[in-house]
């Protein structure tokens, strides 16, 4: 039965007021979203929402790289079987990305997060491999669900690098048939929330109770009203909203357009502060991963335009297969134009965040 506006409306203000009490000093940020479109089509898109200066690099990985959890004696250890395409943040961490089946990880913020204590009773994996363990072993989202709700590993986290700032994350997945998953650690556990219909991933609060937020906003209508701020429970409003209603085009680059341009609204205008909130976060980059075309975008807001990695041009096998690396420069301010993927040389793989040995 259909509760009446007045009843919604108490409910969201007093979720709403629970919201904006428990919301953290610091305004860290991201937006991440799916779209569904004509032909089967599916495109994730993201932005790196973030107070402070973050280099970023793209980096090809290939199949069979040996891989460890960076925890000490007991890490999780695995070996690659999917090679990908990967956002690094800081040089120590796998913060977005796309393998060769077609599969999308991407990291957003979540204060709430709470980890298990890392003891000997499961192996580690530092929380800057959770996204790059993922790329590495599945092909679908229904494959890395049998795995992830197992809890085969405990994840270990550490301070942002050069900050007194514990990391605290959530994991969203999806693949080329349009499933979804988000990954939570509440109170020590993880949950996973497992739907085709869970297209958009914010911050705080946690999932289940963003779900219930948008449910306010899907009585009003969003040709009536949306929410406009840059809290995380508007933009997932937003995001919700536009991303179901622009057109299912069956041509793929006019659906890409359509995409950029929701990531686009929901995205933090550049150096933006306002008083009484001098830390809220700015959109640093985007990225937009067509599926099936397995063409992954990336667009700097210090540059002037966007390029993609062609993934079905990149040899992944583990006898030709290099790693490689394009530098985005400082902040992301070295111009690329167009199809980049003979831009990246060869480099050593950066070493994922862990625990001192």
């Amino acid at each position: 039965m259909r509760m009446k506006s007045s009843a919604l409306s108490c409910v969201f203000a007093t979720s709403l007021a629970a919201v904006i009490a428990a919301a953290p000093s610091l305004s860290l940020a991201c937006t991440r979203l799916v779209y569904l479109g004509a032909k089967s089509q599916v495109i994730t898109a993201r932005s790196m929402d973030w107070r402070f200066e973050m280099p970023t690099s793209l980096w090809v990985f290939p199949r069979g790289m040996a891989r460890s959890g960076e925890v000490g004696p007991n890490s999780l250890q695995w070996k690659s079987r999917y090679g990908s395409v990967v956002a690094s943040s800081y040089e120590v961490s796998t913060s977005d990305g796309m393998n060769e089946a077609g599969l999308v990880a991407n990291v957003l913020w979540l204060a709430e997060s709470e980890y298990p204590k890392f003891d000997s009773s499961k192996p580690g994996l530092s929380i800057a491999a959770w996204a790059q363990y993922v790329l590495d072993n599945f092909a679908t989202v229904r494959e890395a669900v049998e795995i992830l709700e197992k809890n085969p590993f405990t994840i270990v986290t550490d301070n942002v690098p050069g900050q007194k700032l514990l990391a605290t994350l959530h994991l969203s997945i999806s693949d080329a048939t349009g499933d979804s998953a988000i990954v939570e650690y509440i109170n020590g556990k993880p949950v996973i929330h497992h739907d085709r219909k869970y297209q958009v991933m914010t911050n705080s609060p946690i999932f289940e109770q963003q779900l219930a937020l948008n449910e306010y906003w899907k009585e009003i209508g969003g040709t009536v009203m949306l929410p406009g701020t840059n809290r995380a429970a508007d933009r997932f409003a937003r995001a919700s909203f536009y991303v179901n209603a622009i057109p299912k085009d069956e041509n793929p680059d006019r659906a890409l357009a359509s995409v950029f341009s929701v990531i686009r609204n929901v995205s933090v205008p550049f150096g933006i502060s306002t008083p009484g909130q001098p830390n809220i976060s700015s959109t640093r980059w985007r990225t937009v991963a067509d599926h099936q075309r397995k063409l992954y975008f990336f667009e700097s807001v210090l540059t002037p335009n966007t390029f993609w990695v062609d993934l079905k041009a990149i040899d992944f096998s583990p006898e030709k297969g290099k790693v490689k690396k394009l530098d985005l420069g400082p902040q992301q301010s070295r111009t690329f134009s167009g199809d980049a993927t003979a831009n990246f040389q060869e480099a050593e793989p950066f070493k994922f965040l862990g625990l001192p040995m």
